[in-house]
């Protein structure tokens, strides 16, 4: 699942006009930018180093803590750009998990997260699939969050016009 997220947010963000990308709910809310700068930062500060932690330390030494709010700025750079930085980073996660050689027995192991306390390997890698799904929800529901009013008396069969998820 983990390889398919890139692909499936330079096809829903790629040509999409910046208004429309940085369009959010409110203060604490994602953008589709945000979103996409979120799993860029995540993907390098947050899975793959807990996934070595845990293999190197267990659970003697706690995650470090990870700062969940987006830090790049739309005015930054385009966003394909930051999707093209993403693909290369998911790329170079997925091929240095594959290196780890996780086997059935690693996804016991456990490591100690800062908040929750002692969480197992195999939860914390399920965790990351979770994580991309729910963003890419996040990110087509902002988007369509757009047509809010304009869709009238159908906004009655589209629950996502009205569900607004605050930034993690």
């Amino acid at each position: 699942m983990l390889v398919r997220t890139p692909a499936v947010l330079d096809a829903l963000l790629s040509g999409v006009p910046v208004t429309w990308l940085v369009r959010n709910d409110g203060p604490v809310t994602w953008s589709a930018y945000g979103i996409v700068a979120h799993l860029l930062k995540g993907g390098v500060a947050n899975w793959l180093p807990r996934t070595r932690m845990i293999l190197s330390e267990g659970a003697g030494r706690a995650f470090e803590p990870f700062d969940r709010l987006p830090t790049e700025d739309p005015g930054q750079q385009p966003v394909e750009s930051l999707l093209v930085r993403f693909r290369a980073a998911r790329r170079a996660s997925l091929d240095e998990l594959a290196s780890l050689g996780v086997g059935a027995n690693d996804l016991r192991r456990h490591g100690r997260h800062p908040e929750f306390g002692e969480v197992t390997l195999g939860q914390v890698l399920a965790t990351w699939v979770a994580h991309d799904l729910t963003h890419l929800a996040q990110a087509a529901e902002v988007l369509a969050r757009r047509y809010r009013d304009d869709v009238g008396p159908y906004r009655v069969y589209l629950p996502a016009l009205d569900r607004v998820a605050d930034a993690e």
